[in-house]
């Protein structure tokens, strides 16, 4: 008898473990989601993708010395809306990607620390190179009581390039697309009849 006690108390262990673990995995799928939201909102150029990540109370924290904190989704959104207008109307195209180095879940809480980077690809007649920029950034999400992940702060700082392509992947954490460094684009090769 106490030895069927005892398997079924370690079988209740063993699930209730394994439904933690499920639990984290899902948690770092979803969170990872977050990402891929942002690289379809900056290469189609579309806020509403956006709209859908942050929470209303968001905060996103700039850079710059001087610009304030922007605080509210929709505030939020009105400065990407800002930023892609001016991408459109460049009739350029932009990317983004990220690379997450550490996360740390504690409860309805979800801290993310890693590097981002952002490639311009100016208008095709414009003549311009493609130019890019890196940064370092820290968002905090929260799991809200529809059982989703929202931003809730958004930080960020520049960064050199290397940083963001020397990163290595982590394990269950968003690594991104494998961008190539800008340097080792091959120049076009044109032959004779190219040029007349």
């Amino acid at each position: 008898m106490f030895k069927k006690a005892i398997n079924h108390l370690m079988l209740a262990i063993c699930l209730y473990i394994s439904a933690i673990g499920l639990a984290f995995a899902n948690d770092n799928e979803a969170l990872n989601e977050l990402y891929d939201h942002f690289n379809e909102a900056f290469n189609e150029l579309d806020v509403s993708r956006l709209h859908s990540i942050y929470s209303e109370d968001a905060c996103y924290i700039p850079e710059s010395q001087g610009e304030e904190i922007t605080v509210g989704r929709d505030n939020i959104v009105e400065l990407y809306k800002t930023f892609f207008g001016k991408i459109k109307h460049k009739n350029a195209k932009i990317e983004v990607d990220f690379r997450v180095i550490e996360r740390n879940i504690e409860g309805s809480s979800a801290t993310d620390i890693g590097y981002y980077l952002i490639r311009f690809h100016p208008a095709v007649d414009a003549g311009e190179p493609v130019s890019e920029f890196a940064g370092k950034f820290v968002t905090v999400s929260k799991k809200k009581a529809d059982g989703k992940w929202y931003l809730t702060v958004d930080t960020n700082n520049r960064a050199e390039a290397s940083f963001y392509f020397n990163a290595k992947p982590s394990s269950n954490l968003y690594y991104g697309r494998q961008f190539t460094a800008l340097n080792s684009f091959e120049k076009p090769k044109f032959d004779d009849q190219s040029k007349q």
